[in-house]
């Protein structure tokens, strides 16, 4: 019988560096740096009175993505994570119920209802609305001359996307954005409340897809649960629409807006993907890598002993992948940002089986997104230095809260 491991009592505990939280934010590359030159995998607090492990090496993390007892199914540690208020990762609650959180077979039957959404044939027929989308946003800022570009921009654009997608009325798409924010987020009953809100009006909306069925994903989704006797369970069909929401928005506002601070502050780049717009593919790849938008990932359990990286994991321990650690790990000058890098080796999109299915739809976004705004705001710049642009403060994504940046006003394309 597998018995709940939670690490080191609490006064060993206190000398953990504390992962997700702001203070290693800030400066979470300098962090980890110091981390990876210590070894690929860690002991760490976590959110909540937990520990943990953190993965912070790149081949350490892909082993970590595919080891057989390193799964999602949350038993093994339940205890210890019902008593740190965990409560989103387990079965029925919160961001339980989809594809994130569930091993073979279930996750390979999961992902197999919706990956036809996400398929690169598909991704490409959305190139023309995420092209009218980023125009429709960019002709409201061109004529302010200064703006904070997540607020009317970078946190806009993949909102409406995944919301169209799914079929989410317009006049509540602000009220997604906070849910999913805080769903992603610590403390822990902060990300409940807003996974829960999620959940709530995502069972209202599917009433009135089953009422009234469009063209949109969710509503294939009901179909499938009404139609193909129970190929969606009801917390599985929420789950998934949750999950939908949450990964489809927020991992590509922080894709953008850290690309966006990434080429602000190095001008050098920033003048070559304009003198080169061919580049921009490659580029979002670097962005992907430079800074990762996930910047750890949703955790994993150890179902049986195991050794990763040199380290001892015990069944029952939590394992973390540090998104944003492993990007600079190895390679040909890793803390350098280069848009015209050949090969960005990165884990931004994850590794494996639950390798990320909207990794096309990102891509598509961050392509048009980018390639547009230098484009229609050629002299873009901050307008606050670099050090005082905050990060998330709290939880497993990596982006800026704001970007205040100034141009020259524009009424024209």
């Amino acid at each position: 019988m597998t018995t709940t491991n939670p690490g080191p009592p609490p006064e060993d505990a206190a000398d953990l560096p504390q992962i997700g939280a702001r203070a290693f934010k800030t400066d979470a590359q300098a962090r980890y740096a110091q981390l990876r030159e210590r070894g690929p995998v860690h002991r760490v607090r976590l959110a909540g009175g937990m520990t943990g492990w953190l993965v912070v090496g790149y081949d350490a993390a892909r082993e970590a993505f595919t080891h057989p007892a390193l799964g999602k199914d949350p038993s093994p540690a339940r205890a210890a994570l019902e008593a740190a208020g965990y409560t989103s990762h387990l079965p029925g609650v919160g961001l339980g119920g989809n594809m994130l959180t569930v091993d073979p077979p279930e996750h390979t039957r999961l992902r197999r209802l919706v990956a036809g959404a996400f398929s690169p044939r598909r991704t490409a027929e959305l190139a023309p609305r995420v092209q009218q989308i980023t125009d429709d946003l960019l002709d409201a800022v061109a004529p302010l001359g200064r703006t904070d570009l997540v607020e009317s921009f970078t946190g806009r654009l993949p909102m409406s996307v995944i919301c169209e997608l799914l079929g989410v009325p317009v006049d509540r798409r602000e009220e997604f954005r906070r849910w999913s924010q805080q769903a992603l987020g610590n403390p822990p009953g902060l990300q409940r409340i807003g996974a829960e809100q999620l959940t709530r009006f995502l069972a209202e909306l599917v009433a009135a897809k089953r009422r009234t069925p469009g063209g949109d994903l969710l509503s294939a989704l009901v179909a499938v649960h009404d139609e193909d006797d129970g190929g969606l369970s009801d917390v599985e069909l929420l789950g998934t629409a949750v999950l939908l929401v949450v990964a489809g928005h927020d991992t590509t506002v922080n894709l953008l807006g850290n690309a966006v601070r990434a080429l602000l502050t190095h001008p050098e780049q920033l003048q070559l993907l304009k003198d080169q717009p061919e580049l921009m593919p490659s580029a979002v790849e670097e962005f992907l890598r430079y800074d990762a938008p996930v910047e750890i990932t949703p955790p994993r359990f150890a179902a049986a002993d195991l050794v990763l990286g040199g380290a001892r994991i015990s069944a029952g321990d939590v394992v973390h992948i540090a998104l944003t650690s492993v990007g600079r790990d190895g390679g040909a000058r890793p803390d350098e940002l280069d848009v015209a890098r050949a090969d960005s080796r990165h884990l931004s999109f994850g590794h494996g089986l639950h390798h990320c299915l909207g990794a096309p739809l990102a891509r598509l976004e961050g392509v048009i997104a980018l390639g547009t705004l230098l484009r229609r705001l050629p002299d873009l710049s901050l307008a606050v230095p670099a050090d005082e642009i905050e990060w998330i403060p709290a939880g497993i994504t990596r982006g800026p809260v704001a970007l205040p940046v100034r141009f020259t006003p524009s009424d024209t394309a």
